[in-house]
């Protein structure tokens, strides 16, 4: 049974002759998808289907409409592109009308947010079955009661048949994902990548929250066996949902949350989590979650015949990925959020071999890695992205970003130095080398750092100061190699990585000069110890 808002299509300004599917539930969206010949079902269960050429988002195509609102208030460049109001009216205008030529629309009435006071109502519109049940999986589905009268603040239109026309809406190619704050607004056209859903939604929330004193945050979060929430920053690629998915920990969320005066939140009801070369040893909740009715799988390689998947070909796409509710993962947070965090760990992939698995920071170093942002760019996660490249997202995850990052990096130094939070830099990327040469992080040691650092017992351990950073590096821990702890002894040749640390601090300090004077001198003298 369908539960239509009161407040309909028409009300929004938009006629359509299409069959109207309003809110419906899991099943109803698979049939419909299976029906539409949108996708098919593997063997044990999930829907499996293939975005084409999109197979990430498409950073390049990205705009944000500049008008009074946003002037002063979006941090204009290289990420954040400007579109005028008229390119945009115009392409609002072809939009609407591609509305009103489809046989068919899937509607969501949705939150974005778990903490109530601090979540936004938004309405998603889907000419695709399947994108309606990868959205309502991501956000936050409302109850039954709450759909009756449901009136969305944001609006997100997303027709991946749409073929945009860059002279008359002023976008790059046929793709385009356009934000107008003002209206509320968001148009997604000529992709079939469903994430562009979800990171639109994460782009509005940080947009919103940080003129609340909210800190939002790319980051998956858990909490520990005696309430101690951790916060894990990261792009994806980094490990953010594998780490988090521990049995031993209560998960929050794996991708997107909020950091309020009295709780960390998740701003989603799902998770989003990478399948290639997905495991049931090295990642065994995240597994099960690929043998279930309810999981969309995207790009992930099946049999036609016995319906079984491989998740170690890569020849759909190297981001393959797959979306559930966040309840199918056993230890799951029943109301999605917990406590304010006692930890902070910054994930990086670093591709120079040159980070230690594990550092200690302080207050000013966390908020220079922060703005930083160093990681590899993994392959897959964009288009045109082929193999790990260095590269510098400032608050992991600039993308998403609208604001000055100095706006999040000051929230997030009072907010760690509010709470006594202990900051960690943790390298899931490379040892003995740099990528070519070295090998990946084994996700064991990864795994019982850590363990040690959220207990706790890594703070008892004796440290040594990087001569690169600055930052702490643990000498030893129990059940860990110690030659393993200083990346230097990892290499067949020490000058060669001297060589490329020095490269690699260089990089950080070029990269670090647009923010110091958006900074205090604390942050800016940390900052100089890591030249």
């Amino acid at each position: 049974m369908q539960a239509k808002s009161s407040h309909t299509l028409a009300d929004q300004g938009i006629t359509t002759r299409a069959e109207q599917h309003w809110n419906l539930g899991t099943a109803p969206l698979v049939e419909a998808a299976l029906a539409n010949g949108e996708g098919i079902l593997a063997k044990d269960g999930p829907l499996v289907v293939a975005t084409g050429k999109h197979t990430g988002r498409s950073a390049k195509d990205k705009f944000i409409v500049k008008d009074a609102e946003t002037e002063n208030t979006v941090w204009w460049g290289s990420t954040n592109v400007p579109m005028t109001p008229e390119h945009f009216a115009a392409l609002k205008e072809d939009f609407f009308k591609a509305l009103g030529d489809k046989d068919k629309l899937y509607i969501a009435d949705l939150f974005g947010g778990s903490q109530p006071e601090y979540r936004v109502r938004v309405r998603v519109i889907n000419e695709f079955a399947w994108h309606n049940q990868f959205i309502r999986t991501l956000l936050v589905r409302p109850k039954a009661e709450e759909l009756a009268d449901f009136a969305p603040e944001y609006t997100i239109i997303d027709l991946p048949t749409f073929q945009a026309d860059p002279a008359r809406h002023g976008c790059r190619t046929e793709t385009v994902v356009a934000v107008n704050f003002t209206e509320k607004l968001i148009l997604i056209g000529g992709t079939r990548y469903a994430g562009e859903m979800k990171k639109s939604v994460f782009g509005i929330l940080n947009y919103l929250l940080p003129v609340k004193g909210v800190m939002p945050m790319h980051c998956s979060a858990n909490i520990g066996p005696n309430g101690d929430t951790a916060v894990f920053f990261g792009l994806s690629g980094t490990g953010k949902t594998t780490l988090s998915a521990d049995a031993s920990r209560t998960l929050i969320g794996d991708d997107e949350h909020g950091w309020s005066d009295t709780a960390v939140f998740n701003f989603e009801g799902g998770c989003y989590a990478k399948m290639i070369n997905l495991s049931p040893e090295a990642e065994p909740e995240i597994f099960a979650t690929s043998k279930r009715f309810g999981t969309v799988l995207e790009n992930v390689v099946i049999d036609p015949v016995t319906r079984e998947l491989d998740f170690n070909d890569n020849s759909l796409a190297e981001n393959s990925r797959g979306s559930y509710p966040i309840d199918f993962i056993p230890n799951a947070s029943k109301d999605n959020l917990g406590p304010v965090p006692k930890n902070i760990i910054f994930l990086t992939a670093d591709a120079y071999g040159v980070l230690p698995p594990i550092s200690r920071l302080t207050p000013d170093q966390a908020m220079y890695h922060f703005l930083s942002g160093y990681t590899a760019r993994v392959a897959g996660t964009e288009i045109g992205v082929t193999e790990p490249t260095a590269t510098f997202s400032t608050c992991f995850g600039a993308p998403f970003m609208p604001r000055h990052p100095s706006v999040y990096g000051n929230l997030l130094k009072e907010r760690i130095a509010k709470g006594g939070v202990t900051c960690w830099l943790v390298n899931t990327g490379w040892t003995g080398g740099k990528h070519g040469v070295g090998s990946r992080m084994p996700i064991k040691v990864t795994r019982a750092l850590l363990n040690a650092a959220l207990d706790g017992s890594l703070n008892n351990v004796a440290f040594r100061t990087d001569p690169n950073f600055g930052f702490e590096v643990p000498v030893a821990v129990s059940g860990v190699d110690s030659k393993i702890l200083d990346p230097r002894q990892t290499w067949a040749n020490a000058e060669e990585y001297d060589e490329t640390a020095i490269k690699l601090v260089k990089q950080f300090v070029d990269n670090f000069a647009q923010f110091e004077e958006h900074v205090d001198a604390s942050v800016r003298g940390a900052a100089l110890t890591a030249a």
